[in-house]
C-alpha cells in the first residue's frame, strides 16, 4: 500500500499540510476515537461515528456467522443473492463482489422496471439481504415489501430467505425479528458510507460467495501504518495531496482501471462528496473512464488520482505531472480512504461524519407523496423528450438542443455540471454515455448519478457543497408500474416524487436544473446523445 505524488516532491502547502497533521497527531487520535478533532459542533456525532477504525476487529467475529449461513443457503439450493440496500449499504457490497468476480444482484432502485425485472429473476432460487442502517429507508422498505409478497405469492416463506442487516434497536430490527427473519446487527458507532467492511459490507458479499475473511485481513495488515503519526503514513499524504495543493484544485477526478479492484470510484464518490461535501465548501468526486475527455484537456482545478497495481512504478501508468498514484489490495484501499477522507475533514474544517443537507430532498419527495400535486406540465416537448426547467434554464430555450446549449453556459469557469438519471440503470447503462460526451462538450467535469441512489451518495455535496453545479435530470414516464405493498404509493410515484423533490431543493438553492422526461428511452436516449454531440 502507497500513496505517491507523481510531481516527486510534494508542494511546500502539501508538505507544510502532512507536518502540521503529524504534529497533531491527527492519525493516532482518530484510531484512538478522540472525537474533538473536529471541533466542538462536531463533538457529538464524532462521538458515535469513529467504530470505523475498529471495523477489522470487531466484525471477525460475523465471518463464521455469515459463512454457516452461506452455506446452509446453498445446501437448500439457494445459490443468488439479491441486495436491497442504498447508498454504503449498497455500494460497498457492489464494490467488494465485483472485485471478487462474484454475482450480487444489487437492486438499489426504486424504478418499477428495475424492480420488476429483480423479482422475476431466479426467485426460487433468491436470499434477499435488506440493509438499511437507519431501518426506516423508504427505498429498502418497499423492496423488502415487494420480495415479502413475491415469496407468499410462490408458496415459499419469507422467513427461510430474507436477511436483515441493520443498527440494533432500529423499527427494521424489531419488527424483522417478530417476523422471525434472520438479523445481523451492525455496529451503531459507524456511518452508512464508513461501513463498508462492517456487517452492511461483509453480509451480503459472504452469502454471495466473496472470502470475507481475507478482506479483513488485508484491511488490518493496513492498520499500523494508517495510524502512524508519520509522514510516510499514506493516509496523511493522500489527504494532504487532494485538499491543500497548489494550485487549489477541489474536484477529483477518480480513475481505477489500473488495477483488478472493479468499482471502486463509485463506492469512493459517496464517502468523499458527502463527507466533505457541506458548509459551501468541500471535495467533488469525479468518477472517470480511461479514456474520459478530462484526462486529455484537464480544467485547471481538477486533480487526477489513480489506483495502480505499483505506485513506485508510474511509467506503467497513463499518469501525469500532478497526478496522485494510489496501490494497495481492496481491503488496505478501503480503509486508507476512509482515515483520509476523516483527515480531509480535518484539514478542510467540517465535520466528516454528518450529512445535513441530504434530509432536505426525502423531505420535499415526502411532501409530493402525501400532497400528490397533478404533474408540472411541460415547457414543452422536443424530438419526443418532455423539457422542464428552472427559469434560467428554460426562459432561454425553445427545444431540446437550446436547452442544453442553455444549461452547458450556466456552468461558470470553476463550475461542475452533474447528470442524475432516475432510469432504469440494468435496462439502459448507454445513458451514462452521456457523462464523456457532456464532459467534451463543456470542457468542464461532468458527474454521473443513477437515481434515487445517488441521494444517499453526492446528493449532500450538490446541496451542502460550493454553489457551482449545474443539473441534468432525466427522469421517464414508466409503461408498467408496480403496487408497493401495504403503501399508499406505488415505486412510479416513489421515484416520480423523489425526482421532483430533489430538483425542488436544488432550485430552491439556486442550481440551475434542465429536466427531461423519457417518453420512449430506447429511441430518446439515442437521440439526447446524438443532440449532446
Amino acid at each position: 500500500m502507497s500513496v505517491r505524488v507523481t510531481y516527486g516532491a510534494a508542494t511546500t502547502a502539501v508538505t507544510a499540510t502532512i507536518s502540521r497533521l503529524v504534529a497533531d497527531r491527527v492519525a493516532s487520535r482518530i484510531a484512538a476515537h478522540d472525537a474533538t478533532l473536529w471541533g466542538a459542533d462536531a463533538e457529538s456525532e464524532s462521538a458515535v461515528r469513529l467504530g470505523w477504525t475498529s471495523a477489522t476487529d470487531v466484525s471477525l467475529p460475523l465471518v463464521a456467522d455469515i459463512c454457516a449461513l452461506r452455506d446452509s443457503l446453498r445446501a437448500a439450493g439457494i445459490s443468488h443473492t439479491v441486495l436491497g440496500g442504498m447508498g454504503g449499504s449498497s455500494l460497498a457490497p457492489e464494490l467488494i463482489t465485483g472485485t471478487a468476480g462474484v454475482p450480487l444482484t444489487v437492486l438499489d432502485s426504486t424504478e418499477p422496471g428495475q424492480v420488476r425485472a429483480a423479482l422475476a429473476d431466479r426467485l426460487a432460487e433468491t436470499a434477499v439481504v435488506i440493509s438499511s442502517k437507519s431501518g426506516s429507508t423508504v427505498e429498502t422498505d418497499s423492496q423488502r415489501r415487494v420480495y415479502e409478497q413475491a415469496f407468499h405469492n410462490a408458496g415459499i416463506d419469507p422467513a427461510d430467505r430474507i436477511i436483515v442487516v441493520t443498527d440494533p434497536g432500529s423499527p427494521l430490527d424489531i419488527s424483522a425479528r417478530a417476523a422471525g427473519y434472520r438479523v445481523f446487527n451492525a455496529d451503531p458507532n459507524v456511518g452508512g458510507r464508513y461501513s463498508a467492511l462492517t456487517a452492511f459490507g461483509l453480509v451480503p458479499s459472504g452469502l454471495a460467495g466473496v472470502d470475507i475473511s481475507a478482506l479483513l485481513n488485508d484491511a488490518g495488515h493496513a492498520t499500523a501504518a494508517l495510524t502512524a503519526d508519520s509522514p510516510e503514513n499514506p493516509a496523511l499524504v493522500l489527504a494532504a495531496a487532494i485538499t491543500a495543493g497548489m494550485p487549489h484544485r477541489d474536484k477529483l477526478g477518480i480513475v481505477a482501471n489500473g488495477t483488478p479492484i472493479v468499482g471502486f470510484a463509485d463506492w469512493a464518490e459517496q464517502l468523499i462528496a458527502e463527507s466533505t461535501g457541506k458548509d459551501g465548501t468541500g471535495i467533488l468526486p469525479v468518477v472517470l473512464e480511461s479514456d474520459a475527455p478530462e484526462l486529455s484537456a484537464r480544467p485547471a482545478d481538477l486533480q487526477i488520482v489513480r489506483l495502480v497495481t505499483d505506485a513506485d512504478t508510474p511509467a506503467t501508468t497513463a499518469a501525469a505531472a500532478g497526478d496522485i498514484l494510489v496501490s494497495g489490495t481492496l481491503g488496505e484501499q478501503i480503509l486508507l480512504w476512509e482515515y483520509a477522507t476523516a483527515m480531509a475533514g480535518y484539514i478542510l474544517g467540517i465535520n466528516p461524519f454528518d450529512q445535513p443537507d441530504v434530509e432536505s430532498a426525502k423531505i420535499a419527495a415526502r411532501g409530493l407523496l402525501d400532497a400528490r400535486p397533478a404533474p408540472e406540465p411541460a415547457a414543452f416537448v422536443s424530438a419526443g423528450i418532455e423539457v422542464r426547467g428552472t427559469p434560467d434554464v428554460i426562459g432561454a430555450a425553445s427545444d431540446l438542443r437550446s436547452a442544453i446549449e442553455v444549461l452547458l453556459e450556466e456552468i461558470g469557469t470553476d463550475g461542475y455540471l452533474s447528470v442524475h438519471a432516475y432510469v432504469d440503470r440494468i435496462a439502459h447503462p448507454e445513458l451514462a454515455e452521456l457523462r464523456p460526451l457532456l464532459a467534451r462538450r463543456s470542457s468542464r467535469p461532468v458527474t454521473f448519478g443513477w437515481g434515487p441512489r445517488f441521494l444517499h451518495s453526492t446528493g449532500q455535496y450538490h446541496k451542502g457543497g460550493p454553489a457551482r453545479g449545474v443539473f441534468l435530470q432525466i427522469t421517464h414516464t414508466p409503461s408498467v408500474d408496480l403496487i408497493i405493498p401495504d403503501r399508499p404509493f406505488t415505486f412510479g410515484q416513489l421515484i416520480t416524487a423523489q425526482a421532483s423533490g430533489d430538483a425542488s431543493v436544488l432550485a430552491e438553492h439556486g442550481r440551475p436544473v434542465l429536466t427531461l422526461t423519457l417518453t420512449d428511452p430506447a429511441e430518446n436516449i439515442t437521440t439526447l446523445c446524438a443532440t449532446v454531440r
